[in-house]
């Protein structure tokens, strides 16, 4: 850790005995410098707290797939490709420049030299070659798509089935240029490779602190030493510490290939509580928070905090699991689908700018198809589907109904109002609901994405680049737990639509691929939630990103 001399910030009284002690318990001292590096600049306190609703699921972004891991992970770990700055667009990183084969099948990367890991050995082309061979010749739990889930889910396929893989090879051409080979096209490579799950990753550390050594099962998994005490990256802060349930703590990396900028630690306060993470910003204890209430914004802005929207990028869905026998049945679905008043759920409980959806693709993204069909809400229709089905007053459609509490994500800020709200609309047309809750991490994720034991429930995403197979075809391009269905037909249409180089042509494949999951109903698209974060009057400015590609180097501060 950096030398610095080290001073409290100030903690107002905050109301309620348990909330006053989460906050007192995580109330860090902060650290200051006498100046930021740059001459004649102000003195700013260079600790910026930022407050987490959960903690990291592990500190291995390769075997994550939630927003607080890759929030951290964004910090630490850095990739060949990142985004252009406020858009989802590929841009360059540690790769300054890339070259593409006509076909798609072969892309080879120029390197950025000098750049070092935090354990001090060099980013080269064998270290790019060395993590793509890692994900590749993943096995057992670690190949099972509640851990592997993102290559799982692009890359298809391991060295245990090659035949499915859409990975061949990669090939080192001195230290600073690498080529990747493809064994299958797929269109939306080079911006996949921006996900934080494809992250650089020290090949040392990897091997020396057992990485994919991960115990238990895929569903509850023991992570390796590496993913509870050992990442290491390229990126401008270094980890430092990780007190599970409270905080993780990263400070600067002295020999960062880039701008450091103002900030010389950051600490990711756990504060599950979305009205404790509130109360914590008001007393001065955290500099910021992510996913702002909907009724806290406007006075969070009267009170002078620094208020930051992110554009809609995301979706909100109902999810049903045709695992379970009754959703098999496409009228039990359209039933569902007919009882949802989305207008009265996005005026009831989520943030200023949500938008209604009509599909699991926000509007921007290529393929959105206007005229997709819709199942606005109609009661009646919902009550004589179901008859028709066979349910009745004397024999009620029974459900179970998951959904997570004790965390806010980006797509559903407030899991226990929008299931009271949904629960409540399906309940009116003779739904019988079991509520079934489970604490997001790891517990909910793990029921939903690797067994079949879950009925209808929330969940929802964050883009992760712009291009429409991130959308719908890490959703439906496979069979998965999470749904439970096997529709090859729709299955082979994701899969040569993801392979076709030219927007023009991809465009009506993907409009027509939203009709038919429209038509099949995997589940209702309820909304896309346009998330706030807040921040204490001394934030200037913030990277806002619609895909949270968010790095607090960017981050200006005037106090």
């Amino acid at each position: 850790m950096l030398n610095k001399p080290m001073r409290r910030r100030p903690i107002a009284a905050v109301a309620g005995a348990a909330v006053a002690a989460m906050l007192l318990a995580g109330c860090v001292a902060s650290q200051r410098d006498d100046d930021t590096g740059d001459e004649g600049a102000a003195e700013v306190d260079s600790t910026f707290i930022f407050a987490a609703s959960s903690d990291p699921a592990s500190l291995d972004p390769a075997i994550a797939q939630d927003g607080e891991t890759f929030r951290v992970s964004r910090q630490i770990f850095e990739g060949l490709v990142g985004t252009k700055p406020g858009t989802a667009d590929p841009a360059p990183l540690l790769a300054e420049e890339w070259e593409s084969s006509e076909d798609g099948m072969s892309h080879t990367f120029t390197l950025k030299q000098d750049v070092t890991f935090h354990d001090g050995t060099p980013f080269n082309a064998e270290a790019v070659c060395f993590n793509f061979d890692r994900w590749y010749n993943w096995t057992g739990s670690m190949a099972s798509e509640a851990l592997g889930y993102y290559y799982n889910k692009l890359f298809k396929g391991y060295a245990s089935n090659p035949e499915d893989a859409v990975y061949k090879s990669c090939t080192p051409d001195g230290d600073d240029k690498v080529t990747i080979e493809l064994n299958k096209p797929f269109a939306g490579f080079i911006a996949s490779l921006s996900l934080p799950a494809f992250g650089m990753q020290s090949p040392s550390a990897l091997e020396e602190f057992k990485a994919d050594e991960v115990g238990g099962t895929a569903e509850a998994p023991v992570l390796s030493e590496y993913a509870k005490a050992h990442p290491v990256g390229t990126g401008p802060f270094m980890f430092e510490s990780w007190d599970v349930g409270e905080n993780v703590t990263l400070t600067a990396y002295d020999d960062y290939w880039g701008e450091q900028g103002q900030i010389e630690e950051v600490i990711f306060q756990i504060i599950g509580d979305p009205t404790a993470r509130r109360q914590a910003l008001e007393a001065g204890t955290i500099d910021g928070y992510d996913l702002v209430g909907p009724a806290d914004t406007q006075a969070l802005e009267d009170k002078g905090m620094f208020m930051v929207s992110r554009p809609p990028f995301t979706i909100l869905y109902l999810a049903f699991n045709q695992a379970v026998p009754e959703l098999q049945d496409i009228k039990v679905r359209q039933a569902l689908s007919y009882a949802v008043d989305k207008d009265a759920l996005i005026k009831q409980v989520l943030p200023e700018g949500t938008e209604k959806a009509t599909q699991f693709v926000p509007p921007v993204v290529n393929g959105y198809n206007d005229g997709v069909t819709t199942y606005d809400y109609d009661p009646e229709k919902a009550k004589s589907l179901l008859e028709e089905a066979g349910y009745t007053a004397d024999n009620p459609l029974a459900l179970t109904f998951n959904y997570p509490v004790n965390v806010s994500r980006p797509y559903m800020p407030n899991p226990e109002q929008i299931f009271t709200v949904l629960s409540k609309q399906l309940e009116e047309v003779g739904v019988q609901i079991t509520p079934k809750t489970d604490a997001w991490n790891p517990d909910y994720l793990e029921r939903i994405t690797a067994g079949a034991d879950h009925g209808i429930h929330l969940l929802g995403w964050t883009g992760d680049y712009n291009d429409t197979d991130n959308f719908v075809g890490v959703f439906f391009g496979q069979k998965s737990a999470e749904w439970g269905f096997d529709n090859p037909e729709l299955f082979q249409k994701l899969t040569e639509a993801r392979g076709i180089s030219s927007l023009d042509e991809q465009t009506p494949l993907y409009e027509e691929i939203n009709e038919d999951v429209a038509q099949f109903i995997p589940g209702v698209p309820l909304a896309h939630p346009a998330p706030t974060l807040a921040f204490d009057p001394r934030v200037k400015s913030y990277p806002a990103s619609p895909v949270n590609d968010e790095v607090f180097t960017d981050i200006e501060l005037t106090e």
